[in-house]
């Protein structure tokens, strides 16, 4: 059984189409197209906002007798995150997502299965070809880019589209509702790395750090798993304390938005000292293993020869300088919200590290629901750093989505979901990037809300989707707009 064949099949039918369009972010021009093309095929007036890559707007007129309701903007985002195992053999610009069936979940192999937000397309294009359900006027927003800094949401011109309520369909929890979410903001640092050869009859040893979950690193952050880039960090530094090793390269993580899985450095080490560099690495990993114990029960560390050229090392005091501002850059859960039980109000994402070949770079994402707070967080980030000698830049940020306790599509979806499955939908912010803060900045007369099935592991090969729940919102979804108000 494929999962084209899974209930309902209008939503998977769609859903198993967009897998095989190769669609990481910023290669998003094969499913932009693909969408364009799906609304003209299928009749309906469609949009694409820019060429190659733009925003997709596709349009359904009102079923007859409906044409006084509001408008509803059902919108999504076209590309995924590009995550795989080490193992997997997967070019992401060019291979389709191989999936299959996992009890009552739907799974890749290997990847990232793109049901965030694949599933939340799917379901709105099941909606355009669906000829059974009553509905006022919908558009359909797909935007671009999503994943790797909302640029599609922030290019979404004014005036472009015409309804009055926007239903986000990427959240990740089947009952919940999201009324608000964090901003964000991406930070970069640089530096150039002076080199030297390597020692005489040293040897290469590659240490690397496997098996962590990673996930999504706005999400996820609260369930303090391990972070590979800090893993590595901290080993590194205690064999330059404790054994003299030097450092010739260094890379970890692939995202911003991913909490980091794997970490890798090579060192030199000293013939003499292999046995005492053994024992520093069983030492820092077992306190690591010891503390992600419940979090991360399957993380590896690995301390073996290399069969590396004679590459230069990162001269020891430099090395130094940027192991210690990788240590000291703030990771994870940096402060509770004060006024939302259980939400994390500020994080850093420590995502993408890379040295080598004379250079350094560092990328995190930061997230917050307060603005001030996430300011301050980019200040001790770029103390850290700037001490360390590096080049600090910020790009990429946006302020959060604001509650709104008072929304009318709130209260009419609350209403409908106790009236058709019996108990009290969730109603929450939560600590992730969705779009709506941003188009609201277009759009600021939207009611707007976020809703979707249970996806678990977004942003890691763990990826999963949950069959049961995409059922119970597509029949969920269906009643939402056939009980849209009138204007």
């Amino acid at each position: 059984m494929t999962i084209k064949e899974l209930d309902p099949q209008i939503v998977w039918k769609n859903f198993y189409e967009i897998t095989r369009i190769p669609r990481p972010s910023k290669h998003e021009e094969k499913i932009a197209k693909y969408l364009y093309d799906w609304g003209v095929s299928h009749g309906f007036e469609t949009i694409i906002d820019g060429d190659p890559i733009g925003n997709v707007i596709i349009r359904k007129p009102a079923t007859p007798g409906c044409e006084n309701m509001k408008g509803v903007i059902l919108q999504g985002h076209m590309d995924m995150v590009p995550q795989k195992n080490a193992d997997t053999v997967h070019d992401f610009e060019n291979d389709p997502i191989e999936t299959y069936i996992d009890g009552d979940w739907v799974r890749a192999k290997g990847t990232t299965l793109g049901a965030d937000n694949g599933l939340g397309v799917a379901m709105a294009l099941a909606v355009l070809e669906s000829d059974n359900i009553k509905h006022g006027p919908i558009e359909v927003l797909v935007t671009f880019d999503e994943e790797t800094g909302m640029t599609g949401a922030q290019a979404l011109k004014p005036g472009l589209l015409k309804g009055d309520i926007l239903i986000n369909l990427d959240s990740e929890t089947e009952g919940e509702f999201c009324i608000g979410c964090a901003g964000g903001l991406d930070f970069t640092g640089t530096a150039d790395c002076p080199m030297e050869d390597k020692p005489e009859r040293w040897l290469p040893y590659e240490l690397s750090v496997k098996r962590l979950r990673g996930g999504h690193s706005g999400i996820e952050i609260i369930l303090d798993r391990a972070n590979a880039n800090k893993a590595v960090a901290y080993t590194v530094y205690a064999l330059m304390k404790e054994v003299g090793v030097k450092l010739v390269d260094f890379k970890g993580g692939t995202l911003r938005n991913a909490i980091p899985r794997e970490a890798f450095a090579t060192l030199y080490v000293s013939p003499d000292k292999v046995e005492a560099a053994n024992a520093v690495v069983d030492n820092v990993f077992s306190a690591l293993v010891a503390e992600y114990k419940s979090t991360d029960p399957l993380a590896e560390v690995h301390f073996e020869p290399a069969e590396r050229p004679d590459l230069p090392y990162v001269e020891d005091a430099a090395a130094m300088k940027l192991i210690q501002a990788l240590i000291a850059c703030p990771d994870g859960v940096e402060k509770m919200s004060a006024s939302v039980s259980g939400l994390v109000e500020t994080s850093n994402n420590l995502a993408v590290v890379s040295i080598g070949n004379g250079r350094f770079e560092v990328r995190t994402l930061m997230r917050s629901s307060v603005d001030l707070a996430k300011e301050a967080l980019a200040l001790k980030i770029r103390s850290i750093f700037e001490l360390a000698g590096v080049s600090v830049s910020f790009t990429g940020g946006y302020s959060g989505w604001a509650p709104n306790a008072s929304s009318e599509i709130l209260s009419l979806m609350k209403t409908l979901y106790k009236d058709i499955f019996g108990n009290e939908p969730a109603v929450m912010a939560i600590h992730a990037g969705l779009e709506c803060g941003i188009l609201a900045g277009a759009y600021p007369h939207w009611d707007m809300i976020s809703c979707g099935p249970t996806l678990e592991s977004p942003h890691s090969p763990d990826e999963r989707a949950n069959i049961p729940s995409v059922a119970k919102m597509w029949y969920f979804l269906r009643a939402v707009l056939e009980a849209i108000p009138v204007k």
